[in-house]
């Protein structure tokens, strides 16, 4: 059975990409174009992997992160931080919120890839 990753970012053409790739090593895909919207796709179902950007309108990914950790169910979800930003500040809250990689955009998808399969259990 395949892995469920959530991608959460505004740009469609973006969650489009990151997708493709994902879909391509085998992953089943859900998609939400801002943190509240992610918020409303965590419902029970199993998700894997969390992929959320920090800058979204509506909600940004380190409130998305800190709301979904409050979720018992995801509780223990990974999340992959798949930003532009790239300062040590923003890093250091994204790990207090519990996020557990950072990757900064443009990304080369081995890259995304070698840390998703490192966060997903077999």
């Amino acid at each position: 059975m395949s892995k469920t990753v959530l991608v959460v970012d505004d740009s469609a053409s973006f969650r489009q990409v990151v997708a493709l790739a994902l879909k391509g090593a085998g992953y089943q895909v859900i998609d939400a174009c801002d943190g509240k919207d992610g918020l409303s796709k965590l419902d029970g179902r199993k998700v894997n992997l969390i992929i959320s950007d920090v800058n979204m309108p509506v909600m940004d990914g380190i409130s998305f992160v800190k709301a979904a950790k409050q979720l018992p169910a995801y509780k223990f979800t990974p999340v992959i931080m798949l930003t532009t930003e790239s300062g040590e500040a923003l890093k250091a809250q994204g790990k207090a919120a519990g996020v557990r990689a950072w990757v900064v955009k443009p990304f080369q998808p081995p890259v995304l890839l070698d840390a998703v399969s490192k966060l997903i259990l077999p």
